[in-house]
């Protein structure tokens, strides 16, 4: 028997909420707003897709058939032809993708300073602010290369932001409310930046291939072994994506700039 049956759950926020093994059957999930959840290994028979966004990781996701991935990766390098240097497999290429990237984040940027400074606190469908992404990036290199790599168990400036459904953590900065300038959070983004480029600077083929030593102490990543490789993946992924993100975001308000000032 169904633990739950004719009930409606409209409405409803689930929140941390532990779904593994669940059989959904005869549900409705129209209008359903899902984030940060895991679903892997999930299946799904006799459903109709139809308007579906989803954004995120993609690998082995299989519709009719067919493996979707390889086809919607093949599609964003071809949108995106410098896509394909985030993927390096030796020192040089990383050190040419963090190249590609400051030079992708200065138009980037020019175009976020030609907008008034209180546009770039304005969230755009309740995605963070173009400042706030900048904190983002700046704790994303500093947990990966500063903690995880570099072995400072606390790498963090007080501005730096973790993603939001992070536990708070002892020690790990979280100041949704701040409102730093755009040069502010500059500044702090740029001491996270050179800390990369001078671990890239002087990266070897052996470090790359090795692992990181644990880090004692709570903080972000967990005080666990990481590949080098992977915590250097994940920090030019954050870049790749939160500039798209951000590129997406400005064109809405720069919009919206456009309407008011029409006005």
């Amino acid at each position: 028997m169904a633990d739950y049956e004719g009930t409606d759950f409209r409405g409803k926020h689930f929140d941390w909420v532990e779904f593994g093994g669940a059989r959904l059957t005869s549900c409705s999930l129209s209008d359903t707003y899902i984030d940060n959840t895991d679903l892997h290994r999930v299946t799904m028979k006799g459903v109709e897709l139809y308007d579906v966004t989803i954004e995120g990781d993609v690998e082995r996701v299989f519709v009719n058939g067919v493996d979707i991935a390889p086809l919607v990766e093949a599609e964003l390098d071809r949108r995106e032809p410098l896509r394909a240097k985030m993927r390096p497999d030796d020192p040089d290429g990383y050190r040419e993708a963090w190249e590609v990237l400051d030079g992708l984040w200065q138009g980037t940027m020019r175009r976020a300073r030609a907008l008034p400074p209180e546009a770039l606190h304005e969230s755009v469908d309740g995605e963070w602010s173009f400042v706030e992404t900048l904190r983002h990036l700046a704790f994303a290199s500093d947990s990966w290369v500063g903690r995880a790599i570099l072995g400072d168990p606390s790498p963090w400036h007080p501005l730096d932001l973790p993603w939001d459904q992070m536990p708070d953590t002892p020690g790990v900065p979280r100041d949704r409310e701040a409102r730093p300038t755009l040069d502010e959070a500059l500044e702090v983004r740029e001491r996270s930046r050179q800390l990369v480029a001078r671990y890239l600077a002087d990266l070897t083929p052996e470090q790359l291939a090795a692992d990181t030593t644990p880090v004692e102490g709570p903080g972000w990543p967990e005080a666990r072994s990481y590949p080098v490789a992977q915590c250097l993946r994940i920090v030019l992924n954050e870049e790749w994506c939160h500039r798209l993100y951000a590129e997406r975001d400005l064109a809405v308000l720069e919009q919206r700039q456009t309407a008011g000032g029409s006005g």
